[in-house]
């Protein structure tokens, strides 16, 4: 089940007279440059969180990751061990790790197309809602600096000691996205028939057909089969910039909404440690 947490700041809206829309966009690839995992895995590798062992163990579930072709079976193979790596990670220490290299590193990696689409959408009167597979604790910091609604993510089970517990409270992947666009359709008023979605990956086929605007943007070879397939708009994406620049020193104001929020926390945000600490490793040699 979706869970919705409100900003109880804010007052109620007015029951929705007529059907809503709303924009999904897949992250990765989608809106940012690369994968948010992996921008973030110098923070986390600085951070403490993950050691030489556990990255030489990441190596595997890091490559099937960076290659996307990974199978429904090989996803549950790496979520399981992502989800027993982080147990007993600290969830404030990740979350401070974000927020101190989040604009650094994240804003210079939003495709300046997907920026231009969010600003669209949203002048047409259409929610925002960012539908990623990793954690929120990475997920949610990024769609406030986009200005994002609402946001779905994967979530992690927090124990009494503020630490994972390596239990997956619930997975966005594949048709799960799905399932939570239709329960917030259902919430807020959105008629799907009219809505948008965005995503890169084969996997995320069912958010698509969950929709009756779906596009492809910067597709893998199985998505873009499909949407040859299906003549749904095949969109590239190639300049990043940084949000001051294209707004003349002003980023994305956070608009203000309910988030769709679940985090796996660093689960499914450490695809991508392995990299960096190779990388590291490697240059200080």
């Amino acid at each position: 089940m979706l869970r919705l947490v409100e900003n109880h700041s804010l007052p109620h809206s007015a029951p929705h007279s007529t059907p809503r829309t709303a924009a999904f966009f897949d992250l990765d690839k989608t809106v940012i440059a690369k994968s948010s995992t992996l921008t973030f895995s110098k923070s986390f590798y600085q951070g403490g969180l993950i050691n030489r062992r556990a990255v030489l163990r990441t190596a595997y579930a890091q490559f099937v990751f960076l290659a996307g072709g990974a199978d429904h079976d090989q996803m549950e193979r790496m979520r399981e061990y992502l989800s027993a790596l982080c147990r007993g990670w600290n969830v404030q220490l990740v979350k401070e790790l974000v927020a101190e290299t989040l604009h650094d590193l994240i804003d210079p990696i939003i495709y300046d197309e997907a920026a231009s689409l969010i600003e669209e959408h949203h002048t047409a009167g259409r929610d925002v809602v960012i539908v990623s597979t990793s954690g929120a604790e990475v997920v949610e910091p990024i769609g406030e600096l986009l200005g994002a609604d609402r946001v779905v993510a994967t979530r992690m089970i927090v124990g009494d000691d503020g630490c994972f517990t390596g239990e997956v409270e619930y997975y966005a992947y594949g048709p799960t996205k799905a399932e939570a666009i239709r329960e917030l359709a259902a919430s807020e008023g959105y008629d799907l028939s009219r809505c948008y979605a965005y995503s890169d990956s084969a996997t995320d086929l069912p958010m698509l057909e969950a929709v009756g605007r779906p596009h492809a943007v910067n597709p893998d070879r199985a998505l873009r089969r499909e949407a040859l397939a299906r003549e749904w708009p095949i969109l590239e994406f190639h300049r990043p910039v940084r949000l001051k620049q294209r707004l003349g020193g002003f980023s994305v104001p956070p608009r203000p909404a309910l988030v769709a929020a679940a985090a796996i926390g660093a689960a499914a945000a450490t695809a991508g440690l392995v990299w960096y600490a190779s990388r590291r490793r490697s240059t200080a040699a």
